[in-house]
């Protein structure tokens, strides 16, 4: 379900990826937070440079920071000074366990054919009522970029239909951003706000 390419470059770039992106935060994280309940218990997949895992920590934030790639867990780990588990998405087994799950920028790596999959497998972890936010960049189908990076590059239509898979959600919000990557390629993004169905 991981594709080992993607894996091998985080692998190689850990330090620099780390480097790059120290401080910062995306820009959806101050949103989302404000969503959750007090006290929430929120898992991080794909933390990369930890940026965002560090601002959840400043707010107080009880987050569970995790990546697929054992060298980016670890300089994010030295970096933060937490631990950062190393969690592969098909990996993912817990239920009901948190009140958010936070993804920015990591299930783009998913293949398309097991994107629900691993939706659903999300969708299980939240509790009743749970948020969840992951993004995108989109496009029109699978592909590499540059770096020899899996994309699954899904236009709004299949992002809509694999979490409908995965689903019942109470909601399902999409909103298209333009920014940019480690490539410093012009991307377009989307990302993804789901709410659990409650009971």
């Amino acid at each position: 379900m991981h594709d080992s390419a993607t894996l091998a470059f985080y692998a190689s770039e850990a330090s620099a990826y780390v480097a790059r992106y120290r401080g910062q935060q995306s820009q959806d994280l101050a949103d989302f937070l404000d969503r959750l309940p007090a006290g929430a218990r929120v898992l991080e997949l794909g933390c990369g440079g930890g940026g965002d895992t560090a601002a959840m920590l400043a707010k107080g934030v009880n987050v569970v920071p995790t990546d697929g790639s054992p060298e980016m867990a670890q300089q994010a780990s030295e970096v933060l000074g937490v631990p950062v588990g190393v969690l592969l998405f098909e990996d993912l087994i817990e239920e009901q366990a948190y009140d958010g799950v936070w993804a920015s920028a990591c299930l783009l790596h998913v293949p398309v054919a097991d994107l629900s999959t691993v939706l659903s497998s999300v969708r299980r972890a939240l509790r009743a009522g749970g948020l969840f936010y992951a993004s995108y960049k989109v496009g029109l189908g699978e592909g590499r970029d540059r770096f020899g990076r899996y994309y699954n590059y899904p236009t709004n239509e299949v992002l809509s239909a694999k979490y409908l898979a995965a689903g019942p959600w109470s909601s399902v919000e999409l909103e298209e951003q333009q920014g940019g990557g480690y490539d410093d390629e012009p991307t377009r993004w989307m990302s993804v706000t789901a709410r659990k169905a409650a009971g």
